[in-house]
């Protein structure tokens, strides 16, 4: 099943560095063959359902096997104090003189990976091409010791070929995925592909009408769809854009708000992956000349996602744009959302409250869904009647009573409001303010005995006042029922896993707005780069919260009328962070960078 004497040679590798004392590599080799056993099961279970086949076969290394005792060790080449995989395969690569790599899918070349070698030889061999020149190629493998593989490989293409060490685990997902979707493209293409138009510009987008509508459940595409939706789940996007081009359609993913292309699809195909989605979600798959917007549920890693899809008429196609609705990411604990602690009392203050209204502001992609849907969850209780009036709903959530706005039929915002008053709410959530009618509803919903949580669009805080009484509604009454308003924005945070110790310049505090000698001393963190974060030195996302509440001295501005910089005043202070302020304080804990700061706070003067 393994080479044994092999399974020694890297437990006294592993013994060699501290990672593992004697009783341990005397427990490896008495059950090894168990574990190894157990493992095997387990792999082919997982080859079954990444490959889509019903018979795979899987051998057991060494290096698993090891892994699977999950030591813990205390020394520094542990990983968070466990001997893993990573780091059993990091050091025997070091000992055989090779270079370890760790693979990000995002970055690696398809055609590269996918025309280097046969998926049948990269699935047997678990080895893929990484990187080429004229004169070298470079291939990832996870053992070394199979020196007939390389052999083959110098032969077969004529170079000088360089093995570098990677995680089997990675190898296995990464030519499961890359191949799996290059057979659905060409099985797709080859199926399909002689009964479609050719798409190739403006002029012929008018010889759609009429065209025969291909058949979109067929085998090949339904599997190049699970491809594309699972590794977009896989990479926690927030958005997948599939765009035609002149030859070729692209699949890029939103990560963290920076884009990747991860697929380039055939022309010949692209309707068909469009088609299956179309049908998902409910929409109209002959009708190419009008926007549609649908939706539709799917599972990953048994949770349920949704996803909401829109399409639009382009020069050269469809494009359709499919928003993720991660319930990990949309439905989150208030404290993981960027609030500092005296932020979330506040905050709490707001949302505990029986009556009244809470303004959440802010840009399109700020987090204010995100926002919303936390705060719901947290509040809600069986002795709540919780209504929601949304535009589209963002996400089916069973605790909360969801309305759709239908605006053909007359059903919006301000009737939905209307009506929801009538259902006996507690809570009431408004997707957005857009117009004096739903302002003034909102108003009258809060005067009226009722919580009333909704979004405007304004650069920070104190500008929601200002711009709710341009609304029309009047001073006096917004003073009254506003409990407070939390402007944000999201930044990136720096990788815990490559981050280092970096000192703000002079140039940088300046641009920050920080006085001269504070900004020189000030220790910032930089993310270095790693696989984990794709090399961007950044991992996720958190948000800068301005959060104002109203105090009596605020209120009193309010009910006059004062102008926003009088209200901003005022709430400084009272003591509101700014959100140029608050980026800074996030950036003194080492959790974002200077430029992340800028950037999302690049519309506000320095206060």
């Amino acid at each position: 099943m393994f080479d044994r004497e092999r399974l020694i040679w890297i437990l006294d590798v592993l013994l060699s560095r501290g990672l593992i004392h004697e009783g341990q590599k005397k427990d490896v080799l008495n059950r090894g063959d168990d574990q190894a056993r157990h493992i095997m099961l387990d792999k082919r279970a997982e080859l079954r359902r990444l490959l889509g086949k019903r018979r795979v076969t899987y051998k057991v290394s060494e290096i698993e096997v090891v892994a699977s005792f999950r030591f813990r060790s205390q020394t520094t080449d542990a990983e968070e104090g466990l001997v893993t995989e990573r780091v059993i395969t990091r050091l025997i690569a070091i000992e055989l003189g090779l270079r370890f790599v760790e693979i990000d899918p995002l970055q690696l070349d398809f055609k590269l990976v996918t025309e280097s070698f046969g998926g049948p030889f990269s699935e047997r061999h678990l080895v893929i091409a990484i990187e080429e020149t004229p004169e070298q190629l470079t291939v990832a493998m996870s053992d070394p010791w199979n020196r007939e593989v390389l052999e083959q490989i110098t032969l077969f293409k004529q170079k000088r070929i360089r093995p570098v060490m990677t995680l089997k685990s990675t190898l296995i997902q990464v030519i499961a995925e890359f191949h799996g979707f290059r057979r659905s493209m060409r099985e797709a293409e080859r199926d399909f592909g002689s009964n479609l138009p050719d798409l190739g510009n403006l002029e012929q987008l008018t010889q759609l009408r009429g065209v025969h509508e291909m058949d979109g459940a067929e085998q090949p595409v339904v599997q190049a769809v699970w491809y594309i939706l699972n590794y977009a789940f896989d990479h926690r996007a927030s958005d997948i854009h599939i765009e035609p081009k002149r030859e070729e359609a692209t699949v890029r993913l939103r990560i963290d708000g920076v884009f990747h292309t991860i697929h380039r699809l055939p022309k010949l195909v692209f309707p068909a992956i469009i088609s299956r989605i179309k049908t998902l979600s409910r929409m109209d798959i002959a009708e190419r000349r009008r926007p549609q917007d649908g939706r539709f549920k799917t599972s990953f890693r048994d949770q349920e996602i949704e996803l909401r899809v829109s399409t639009v008429p382009t020069a050269f196609g469809e494009k359709m744009v499919i928003r993720v609705f991660d319930p990990g990411v949309l439905l989150q604990d208030l404290g993981a959302l960027g609030f500092f602690r005296r932020e979330l009392l506040l905050y709490e203050r707001f949302i505990n409250a029986s009556t009244g209204l809470i303004l959440v502001t802010g840009p399109t992609g700020s987090g204010k869904t995100t926002t919303l849907y936390s705060t719901l969850q947290h509040i809600a209780s069986p002795r709540l009647n919780i209504c929601t009036i949304e535009d589209p709903i963002e996400m089916v959530h069973e605790a909360f009573n969801q309305m759709p706005i239908h605006r053909a039929i007359g059903f919006d915002y301000a009737a939905a409001i209307r009506h929801v008053l009538r259902q006996d709410p507690d809570v009431i959530m408004i997707g957005e303010v857009r117009d004096p009618e739903t302002a003034q509803s909102a108003v009258q919903a809060a005067l009226t005995g009722h919580l009333v949580i909704t979004t405007l669009h304004t650069n920070d805080a104190p500008s929601a006042v200002t711009r709710m009484i341009d609304l029309g509604v009047q001073p006096y009454l917004l003073s009254s029922v506003l409990l407070g308003v939390i402007a944000q924005r999201l930044v990136r945070k720096i990788c815990p896993h490559c981050a280092t110790d970096d000192w703000i310049s002079e140039e940088q505090a300046l641009a920050l707005g920080i006085n001269g000698a504070d900004g020189k001393r000030l220790k910032v963190k930089v993310g270095k780069g790693c696989v984990r974060c794709r090399g961007t030195g950044y991992k996720g996302r958190t948000g800068l919260m301005e959060v104002m509440p109203m105090t009596p001295r605020l209120g009193k501005l309010v009910a006059t009328g004062a102008p926003s910089q009088e209200v901003k005043r005022e709430a400084l202070n009272d003591g509101m962070l700014t959100l140029r302020d608050y980026g800074i304080k996030k950036l003194g804990r080492g959790e974002t960078t200077v430029e992340e700061i800028m950037a999302a706070t690049d519309d506000f003067a320095v206060y």
